[in-house]
């Protein structure tokens, strides 16, 4: 039994050490570049009410998360994903507010899946959220961050790929195809199946003309150019062709950052998460087998917690990224100066004395009373294994 209480359950682990340590600096690095652009930090519970993600909201299914039950027997959710929540309460603390509200936040993240196998049931994320504005301008903001914290992440290599719920949602409709039969087709082509939508499509009574474009699905991936391609496919459908726009003048908001080159387009592209009303992205990098951001416009889900107002925003999954960055050999220097500072009984005055000075200057100082039985190099051993960059003894 004690064996057993030393060990962690499955899908969660300790993280400590350097690489904690790493894992901090990171987490500052992203969290001062979405601060300079206005984001204002959030924290909300790590669980809430079990209908904040619930069916009705489009988030994690309900049999992969973490229920249980307060003393009133409500059931509660250790949260799987911070955006509805980030909702909820902008719905209860800005009503009335019709301005942009712009929240940063930092915090863990839970799911239950099975399927998981040798990922974390208990992640990291750094997001922000804009809220109150559905513009264009809105959408390339949250990817221009998306960009420049993988940039101060240290990633060079790195896509941004982009697409648009509606694009699929609309071709489904235009073919007559109802709700139940387009979610079938929708969760194939999320697995690219291609083939199987298609001939599942076809079993339908629908168009010729909507069976070539999911013929054409495999061939909707790639540059601002693609996108005049597809359209031929829906001249006749409005809302699609609407979708298409929308893409088109975020590669241009895009391009005034200097972010394009880091983007391409997929209109084949879905999300798990069905709150999701507008642009969707995922940002990837080697070293991870994972999309290591996401993000999207959700201009409904706010209006589910009782304001009605439009919202796009992203997360970056920290342990992911950090997976990639070590993966990829890119180097987190730890910059501090740390300082091991031995000292005697009789000096034990002025060894506090000393370390406050230190400290007071931006020194980190670990005091430890000499032990004669300890020689000088077992010191130094202690000092590199710690990354203590300097030793000052106050002997007798």
């Amino acid at each position: 039994m004690k064996d057993r209480l030393l060990h962690t359950p499955e899908g969660v682990r300790d993280i400590y050490g350097k690489e904690f340590e790493k894992k901090i600096i990171m987490e500052e690095r992203l969290h001062n570049i979405i601060r300079m652009y206005g984001y204002k930090p959030i924290q909300t519970p790590s669980f809430e009410f079990f209908d904040v993600f619930g069916r009705d909201i489009g988030t994690t299914p309900s049999k992969d998360l973490y229920k249980f039950f307060d003393r009133e027997g409500n059931t509660l959710v250790l949260r799987p994903d911070i955006t509805p929540s980030i909702a909820r309460a902008a719905a209860k603390y800005y009503m009335e507010e019709t301005r942009p509200l712009r929240f940063s936040y930092v915090g863990n993240t839970f799911i239950n899946n099975s399927s998981y196998q040798g990922r974390l049931k208990e992640t990291t994320q750094i997001g922000a959220e804009l809220i109150n504005d559905n513009s264009v301008d809105a959408d390339a903001e949250m990817i221009a961050i998306t960009c420049e914290c993988f940039l101060k992440a240290g990633l060079n290599d790195f896509q941004i790929s982009v697409g648009h719920v509606d694009f699929l949602r609309r071709v489904c409709e235009m073919g007559g195809i109802d709700k139940k039969d387009g979610s079938i087709i929708r969760d194939l082509i999320s697995i690219k199946n291609y083939f199987g939508a298609e001939e599942y499509a076809s079993t339908l009574n629908v168009s010729e003309e909507t069976i070539a474009i999911f013929k054409m699905l495999p061939s909707f991936n790639g540059g601002i150019e693609m996108l005049a391609k597809a359209r031929n496919f829906v001249m006749n459908n409005e809302m699609a062709l609407k979708a298409i726009d929308r893409l088109e003048e975020l590669y241009e908001v895009l391009s005034y950052y200097g972010c394009e080159k880091y983007v391409t387009f997929d209109l084949s592209f879905l999300s798990p998460y069905d709150y999701y009303s507008g642009i969707i992205f995922d940002g990837y990098t080697f070293g991870s087998g994972q999309a290591i951001a996401k993000g999207g416009r959700y201009d409904n889900l706010v209006g589910y917690f009782g304001k009605d107002a439009p919202a796009v925003g992203f997360v970056i999954m920290i342990d992911d990224l950090m997976t990639a960055v070590s993966r990829q050999k890119i180097d987190i220097p730890i910059n501090e100066k740390k300082v091991l500072l031995l000292y005697c009984e009789e000096k034990k005055k002025a060894a506090v004395e000393r370390a406050k000075n230190l400290r007071d200057f931006g020194s980190y100082v670990e005091m430890m009373k000499i032990d004669k039985s300890i020689t000088k190099a077992q010191y130094d051993e202690y000092a590199r294994h710690h990354s203590i960059n300097e030793i000052i003894a106050m002997g007798e």
